[in-house]
């Protein structure tokens, strides 16, 4: 059977004829090309994401996101905690990141891009608050998270959380996230 890419991966094709007799004995002949597409059926288990993170004495902060693997049109849910504030922060962003790499051992070569930024909060925070996320996926141009094909290709989703301090330092933490194609209907 013939393969052919389909978002940097590769899927059987089927070809179908399909032969009509007509008046006269004449046939016509349509050929169909019907692609079959990776759907993945809902993981069985899918764990909250709960982190904390911090600089000594100065930042301490807890996030969680209700799960760690997200389909292509769901939302991402979540909140974050402020446990204790002595910087002043300026803003904070929710970033949605891919990472393509392709090859393998010295030829490999990593691209990574910022798809979605999502601005959580501008101002500073105080102890004590929570700052609610829900960021909806289906705007975005997002693909299944694909994990070494063939030792030579890998897609991997991020959200990466970054403050903003009143001096311009950036502080973040990234998070792995699976995507993946649910059939439609399901």
């Amino acid at each position: 059977m013939p393969y052919e890419t389909y978002n940097g991966v590769n899927v059987r094709l089927r070809y179908i004829l399909y032969l009509f007799t007509l008046e006269m004995n004449c046939f016509t002949c349509e050929l169909i090309k019907a692609g079959v597409r990776n759907y993945t059926p809902p993981p069985p288990v899918n764990n909250t994401i709960k982190m904390e993170v911090g600089i000594e004495d100065c930042l301490h902060i807890e996030f969680e996101y209700n799960k760690s693997k997200y389909h292509l049109k769901d939302v991402i849910i979540g909140k974050i905690y402020f446990l204790l504030v002595r910087i002043k922060i300026k803003n904070m962003d929710l970033e949605i990141r891919r990472r393509e790499s392709t090859g393998s051992g010295a030829n490999t070569h990593v691209e990574t891009e910022t798809l979605a930024k999502f601005e959580l909060m501008d101002g500073a925070p105080v102890r004590g608050e929570s700052i609610p996320i829900r960021l909806f996926l289906s705007p975005y141009e997002l693909t299944p998270t694909h994990r070494n094909i063939n030792n030579k290709f890998s897609v991997k989703y991020y959200l990466n959380l970054v403050l903003v301090d009143e001096e311009d330092r950036r502080y973040f933490k990234q998070q792995e996230i699976t995507i993946y194609r649910m059939q439609e209907g399901s």
